[in-house]
């Protein structure tokens, strides 16, 4: 008998609590009830880790539906075409999300969307269950102990106990293939989701919809827990020879204790990873400076409201640090917006130890401050209906400065090890660091001036820094960065140094313009001739300083000038904005002009940056930024280009 038919045997009670499930369009109740043959006759949880099974499944899906829709053409059942119609447009926007690179696993979550559904059903089934099975062994036990029982009524009360068994069994493998998607498809996939926002990229890191997974499969396994307890109870009353409960219940309630210790240990997670508050970016710590983080338990039972509490601590392999602060809290449904078990830990700080005169760990290898990681730890026990279990939780390696000067490189370190590496746990990462290929080091590149800008980098502005890197080459993909090309503590001129000096000046004086698109930024003096020479006069552009740390440049097609640099000083004082519209030469004869017309391609400049001006125009301004140049008379015929540089200096 399928389980949907089972299903419609329920008490009217549990058929209203089924009708109360599927009230939504995830997995309507007429598409269970038309396909519930063949949606129980497939591998859902296999499918959950096999791409190609999972396209082939949801294709099938939609085969199905188009056969259903053509027997309710020939029957004329108008509402039911529409339904079945409007159903299988949902799942076909689900199999493109699906078949879309990157996208997290829909498979998998249409597995948990159908187990998630029925575990209230399970948990109400094993309760009829149990109250068929109490009344059984009562009857059993009366006629047991008056000698009125006979053999075919002994065999057919333990026939029935093996059936239940045999279905609770049944319901073990699929909890264990579930656990399974949870911890180690699913929850990784958040944490790697979340290794990469730390770093910029937009990720979805919401915990909300796991919680209710994680919840929902750990009640369901706590209800078999108290079922087999009952079992046992029923036992005690009276036994016989070759009773299956006592054969089979002890290996059961390993079993299930398995499962769910095994989730639960799986369910303490960090939720916001440590950071300060005017730090560059999360998991950089500075000692005797306040940092924040939080957890959270993602097996959400109220009853443990304020009941768990949670200890921090520190691993680490090289300097040692003492958590100061308030380092033990108790999990409550208080601090969290979203009403989750959390414990946040706003006013923590870090103090080195000093012991044997270093303060040094364990580790001998040679490694600067900034390439030393170490790991925040929390620790909880959970208790609840006789089960106890130690829970730990860490937080994603950390580093940790002692000043200020220490926040760039120590950033270089953070983003190299997320970008490269989800062994969280290894912090000998540096003694051997990898190398990153140039997709993903472009694209972590551009996640930084999206976190910063709202704006990333385009696939010219990726192309100008993948030539700075490896020269000319026809396919970058297959390029490599080195770590220590990239960033190295005590080197002044590694590509790090060079991309966040201009990563600050944009957050700092122009991240306006940069969000515009004003700003063409990184393009190359080569490539920069190449665009601007077949333009009209006054045609400039803006592009980053190749050479000066923290510098930007403007460039325009005139005939004769050139120009002095300007510095951080003059920018403190005047935007760049009133710079570029103040922006005057001296022709021969004193003549002021200013030479920027049209923002590359062909876009009048009032226009394009008209709506940052400064009511007043000249006065101050204007005498700021004309007393930097001066007329250079050249006698060279047709248009040039020429180049304002090292507008910043940081």
């Amino acid at each position: 008998m399928a389980q949907w038919d089972r299903l419609g045997q329920l008490p009217a009670a549990f058929k209203q609590q089924l009708l109360e499930l599927y009230d939504r369009d995830s997995l309507p109740m007429d598409v269970r009830h038309y396909l519930a043959v063949w949606i129980e006759n497939q591998e859902w949880l296999r499918a959950a880790r096999d791409h190609d099974l999972a396209v082939v499944l949801l294709q099938v899906l939609l085969e199905n539906l188009d056969i259903q829709h053509s027997r309710f053409v020939q029957e004329e059942s108008f509402l039911l075409q529409h339904n079945i119609r409007r159903y299988k447009q949902n799942f076909q926007v689900c199999l493109k999300e699906f078949e879309c690179p990157g996208s997290v696993c829909m498979m998998s979550t249409f597995a948990i969307i159908i187990s998630a559904r029925f575990s209230p059903i399970i948990e109400d089934c094993m309760e009829h269950t149990m109250i068929c099975l109490e009344e059984q062994q009562d009857e059993f036990d009366f006629k047991y102990q008056t000698h009125k029982m006979e053999g075919k009524q002994i065999k057919k009360t333990s026939g029935y106990i093996c059936i239940t068994l045999s279905d609770l069994n049944k319901l073990l493998d699929r909890t264990e293939d579930l656990v399974d998607i949870l911890v180690k498809k699913e929850l990784v996939e958040w944490q790697r989701r979340q290794q990469k926002t730390c770093i910029g990229a937009p990720d979805d890191v919401c915990l909300d919809q796991l919680e209710k997974w994680f919840t929902c499969v750990a009640v369901c396994l706590f209800q078999v827990r108290e079922f087999l307890s009952k079992l046992e109870e029923l036992v005690g009353k009276v036994s016989y020879e070759n009773d299956p409960v006592k054969a089979q219940k002890p290996a059961l309630q390993r079993r299930a204790d398995t499962v769910l210790k095994d989730l639960l240990k799986s369910s303490f997670v960090v939720e916001t990873q440590p950071s300060m508050p005017q730090g560059k970016g999360p998991l950089v710590l500075r000692t005797n400076v306040q940092f924040s983080v939080k957890t959270r338990l993602l097996v959400k039972f109220p009853e443990l409201n304020h009941s768990m509490k949670v200890v921090v601590s520190m691993e680490s392999r090289y300097r040692r640090f003492n958590v100061l602060g308030t380092i033990t809290k108790a999990l409550n449904m208080v601090e969290s917006q979203s009403g989750g078990m959390v414990a946040d830990f706003r006013h923590l700080n870090l103090k080195e130890q000093k012991s044997g005169g270093s303060g040094k760990g364990v580790s001998d290898i040679p490694l600067s401050v900034t390439e030393e990681l170490h790991v925040i730890c929390f620790d909880t026990v959970f208790e609840l209906k006789g089960l106890s279990v130690g829970l730990q939780a860490s937080s994603l390696p950390v580093v940790i400065i002692s000043n200020s000067s220490q926040q760039q490189s120590a950033w270089a370190s953070i983003l190299w090890f997320n970008m490269l590496s989800q062994d969280t746990k290894d912090l000998m990462f540096f003694a051997n660091s990898p190398a990153a290929t140039w997709p993903q080091f472009g694209e972590m590149l551009s996640w930084q001036f999206l976190s910063a800008t709202k704006r990333g980098l385009n696939d010219a502005q990726l192309e100008m820094i993948a030539h700075r890197l490896f020269g000319n080459q026809m396919n970058y993909d297959t390029c490599t960065v080195a770590w220590s090309k990239f960033s190295k503590e005590n080197t002044p001129d590694t590509f790090w140094v060079w991309f966040d000096g201009i990563l600050v000046m944009v957050k700092t004086f122009l991240e306006d313009l940069w969000r515009e698109g004003l700003i063409m930024g990184f393009v190359s003096k080569g490539k920069e001739k190449s665009l601007l020479k077949k333009k009209q006069s006054g045609t400039f552009l803006l592009r980053f300083s190749e050479s000066v740390i923290g510098g930007i440049t403007f460039s325009w097609v005139e005939t004769t000038g050139t120009v002095q640099p300007f510095t951080k000083d003059d920018l403190i004082q005047i935007p760049f904005h009133e710079i570029i519209r103040n922006f005057q030469i001296f022709e021969p004869g004193n003549i002021p002009e200013n030479p920027l017309l049209y923002l590359y391609p062909n876009i009048p400049k009032d226009k394009a940056f008209g709506k940052y001006y400064s009511e007043k125009s000249g006065g101050t301004v204007n005498n700021c930024v004309s007393k930097y140049f001066f007329c250079s008379s050249q006698n060279s015929p047709g248009p040039q280009v020429r180049t304002v540089t090292n507008l910043m200096r940081f």
